[in-house]
């Protein structure tokens, strides 16, 4: 029998356990690895296989900001926005802002823009509602992408939350033919 009452017994558990868990608990933790406690080993030995300083490793705003923009007119993405958030906000130096036909092409744009950055030697970009397709964010560092379905950029019309014009797109007109708006 328990010494606990049944309020403070957990379900499924004996006496045995209880016992167990009090006798493991009760144990002093563990030391420290013996690598870690020799006075020769120095915080950059430990940190050798590491990266380098992420901010020296960082690719360059602008050459980032060209790599989307050569992604996305690549995928034929329509009405591109550039907007410059270098005095205006600290979370990027540039926000692009794009639409895609459909789902589909949101979602294939976002995959292919991810490849390209991963491949450009970005640290860690963040993707957001790729698998939904209807407003997809990329978060590279210094650029953020949003690539949207027409009708959900329209509804939250983020151009005009940081002072820029949303672009008209001309039904019929193509992609490559309409060079990006930069603000």
């Amino acid at each position: 029998m328990s010494p606990y009452p049944p309020s403070r017994r957990r379900p499924g558990w004996s006496s045995d356990d209880l016992e167990e868990s009090r006798v493991i608990a009760s144990k002093p933790a563990p030391k420290k690895s013996a690598a870690y406690d020799t006075p020769s080993e120095t915080a950059a030995d430990v940190g050798a296989g590491l990266a380098a300083d992420p901010i020296e490793d960082r690719i360059d705003p602008a050459a980032l900001k060209a790599l989307v923009e050569k992604s996305l007119d690549d995928d034929k993405a329509q009405a591109v926005t550039v907007i410059d958030l270098a005095g205006k906000s600290t979370i990027a130096d540039h926000m692009v802002i794009a639409s895609g036909t459909s789902r589909r092409q949101v979602s294939a744009m976002a995959d292919h823009l991810m490849e390209r950055i991963k491949a450009a030697g970005a640290h860690s970009p963040v993707i957001d509602g790729e698998e939904q397709g209807d407003w997809v964010l990329i978060d590279a560092g210094d650029v953020i992408v949003h690539l949207f379905r027409p009708e959900v950029r329209e509804f939250y019309n983020l151009e005009k939350m940081w002072g820029a014009d949303m672009p008209e797109l001309t039904p019929g007109r193509s992609a490559a033919a309409e060079e990006p708006v930069t603000v």
